[in-house]
């Protein structure tokens, strides 16, 4: 009889180790976040990626990264998520207007999300302040690239009356209208007329589309316009603004381009002379990093990411110290 109870209490144990075991597996069950970006190809969300990456390795939780250009393979995106385990995501979605669909897509997906760099918006146009975003601080930065502008035109000893900007604008996205804005009202507070500021809209987001905009500008400039000046939202938009102003014979001396983000202008900084003076580097390292670990302190927290997180430091590089500051955030190439 005693030795049947010792099996017995044997057994027991055994199944209570297992069950032990078990939880203990469940508890160090493998986190997983999705990361959805609009434009794999770009260094910013590559630079994105590499630092959402660099948080999982720290914290302990795995980034899913997957290329989202338009609305179908987003919504695709979201049930992929889904199936392969993650809790959550976050996205910079290829057209703001996709707000709704994707924070309905995710509910019923039980996934949570955040958007980064772009800000949802919903059916009336309207910032879904109910999902957590952090992005630049589109009108502040905007301001101080036109600071920048202001201040290397005054250094040169530019006259306001032969210098003339041309902005490339896309309005359709907010965050595109605000920089512009941010970028004209500093322009302005420096002393610019307003007459001396021309805006185009570009029709495509990229060097080709802002080199077409800004032909459409020079061929209304008056004949004293003896010095320019390039605005646009992004590096891309001023660098296609710079190609068109040499095409048009505008020396790099009488033009000042001046981008957003850094990371897309690496190439033309290390060209000993160009009308593309220099970028606003934000930071897609934090960006990247802290997104991904807020997301991952939500899905095993609970802790919800604050509804708007503002990034306004940009650091102006040229080519007198583009190597150095982008070495720093570990993007030199």
């Amino acid at each position: 009889m005693f030795r049947h109870l010792g099996i017995r209490s044997l057994c027991c144990a055994v199944l209570t180790a297992g069950a032990v075991g078990f939880g203990s597996s469940a508890v160090a069950e493998e986190v997983k976040i999705g990361f959805l970006v609009k434009q794999p190809e770009e260094p910013w969300f590559q630079t994105e990626w590499a630092f959402a990456e660099k948080a999982g390795k720290e914290h302990g939780f795995t980034v899913l990264k997957i290329a989202v250009p338009d609305g179908e393979k987003t919504l695709s995106a979201i049930d992929s998520l889904a199936a392969n385990g993650a809790k959550g995501f976050v996205i910079c979605p290829p057209d703001v207007a996709l707000g709704p669909a994707i924070v309905a897509k995710a509910k019923r997906a039980g996934l949570k999300v955040m958007a980064v760099d772009d800000r949802f918006v919903d059916a009336k146009g309207n910032f879904m302040e109910e999902v957590p975003y952090l992005g630049m601080a589109a009108f502040e930065v905007g301001q101080k690239q036109g600071e920048a502008m202001a201040t290397e035109a005054k250094k040169r000893g530019w006259d306001w009356s032969e210098t003339y900007a041309v902005i490339n604008t896309y309005n359709e996205l907010d965050t595109a209208k605000q920089r512009t804005s941010g970028s004209v009202d500093a322009l302005k507070n420096a002393g610019m007329p307003d007459d001396h500021i021309l805006f185009t809209p570009q029709k495509n987001l990229d060097v080709p589309g802002a080199m077409n905009a800004t032909n459409s500008a020079l061929v209304k400039l008056p004949g004293n316009a003896t010095n320019l000046i390039i605005g646009g939202m992004n590096d891309s938009a001023v660098l296609g603004g710079v190609r068109a102003t040499e095409s048009a014979g505008f020396s790099a001396a009488n033009v000042i381009g001046i981008g957003i983000n850094g990371t897309d202008a690496i190439g033309e900084l290390k060209k000993e002379n160009s009308g593309f003076y220099g970028s606003m580097l934000p930071s897609p390292h934090v960006e990247g990093y802290e997104t991904a670990r807020m997301m991952y302190e939500w899905v095993t927290t609970g802790k919800e990411p604050p509804k708007y997180t503002a990034m306004d430091e940009v650091t102006l590089i040229t080519r007198e110290n583009f190597q150095e500051e982008l070495e720093k955030i570990g993007l030199w190439k």
